[in-house]
């Protein structure tokens, strides 16, 4: 109940002020609670410490506080969503090689759009299905129910829709099978018994399922990512659709999927650091 309060008393405040205060309301409220969130502070340090081994301590802490400002822009983002029409993406968002939706829906088989917890996914989900894209998100549900129907109120409200995670394997299939598109995170495995790849340089889990979908359906996996320019406008960029053909051998079918698209977070996350979101350890000790 309590954290169901607060996001309501942060979406009245969101929209109720001007865009730009409410991120500086939000940047302030993120450095209070940078000063007590010292566990999070100490996992951040450590995952940011194995992506940029040769950075100095200064240069980390830099890195971190601004993925914590962020984050907070992040939900003033989600908040606002009753203001979020094509007027504002038009002002706000800039979308490169929308072809590639396009031409992998024209497959006829669907489309995985994957992308990692890098920049405002959320955002550019809702982008995609202001677009006209017939999206649903895959999505972890909340352990609070009155959170988990204002979190999922916020994205039908912009005309995705939500799959919960438990009931996830049976409607992606059906999905798939009216050649439509399915949101899924890729680089946080939410099951236990992911993939262990190599991942800058250490091992860490991958979810076997956006590989999985595409090997069992034909679907196509776009690679996804909006991410926040300094002016905190968003570009939306859609990468090359990752073909491939199956060889048969699944356990060595889906490695090669996965470490197709690991390569694509690791470049984004190199590129982003202080936009992926990842606020608990990730690595495997």
């Amino acid at each position: 109940m309590f954290d169901y309060a607060l996001y309501r008393i942060g979406q009245f405040i969101a929209l109720s002020l001007p865009l730009k205060i409410g991120y500086k309301i939000a940047v302030f409220v993120s450095d209070l609670h940078y000063m007590f969130a010292w566990g999070d502070r100490r996992d951040v340090k450590g995952n940011l410490r194995v992506i940029f081994p040769e950075k100095s301590d200064r240069e980390i802490r830099r890195i971190r506080i601004r993925m914590f400002r962020n984050f907070a822009k992040y939900l003033v983002d989600f908040f606002r969503y009753e203001k979020l029409d094509r007027e504002y993406i038009r002002k706000n968002i800039r979308i490169e090689t929308s072809k590639y939706f396009d031409e992998a829906l024209a497959k006829g088989k669907g489309v995985i759009v994957l992308s990692a917890h890098i920049g405002n996914w959320e955002l550019g989900g809702a982008m995609a299905s202001l677009s006209g894209y017939p999206l649903w998100a895959v999505v972890l549900p909340h352990k609070d129910k009155k959170v988990n129907a204002f979190f999922d109120h916020q994205r039908e409200s912009k005309g995705m829709k939500v799959i919960t995670l438990g009931i996830a394997v049976r409607k992606c299939f059906e999905v798939f099978k009216r050649n439509e598109m399915v949101a899924l995170v890729g680089d946080r495995d939410f099951s236990g018994s992911g993939i262990v790849l190599d991942f800058f340089g250490k091992a860490s889990y991958f979810p076997e399922g956006p590989a999985a979908f595409s090997l069992k359906t034909g679907a196509i996996i776009v690679p996804t990512f909006m991410v926040r320019n300094r002016d905190d406008s968003f570009t939306l960029r859609i990468e090359k659709p990752i073909e491939f053909n199956p060889s048969g051998n699944k356990e060595k079918d889906l490695l090669e999927i996965i470490s197709r698209y690991k390569i694509i977070f690791e470049d984004y996350i190199r590129s982003y650091p202080d936009q992926w979101y990842m606020f608990k350890r990730f690595w495997i000790e």
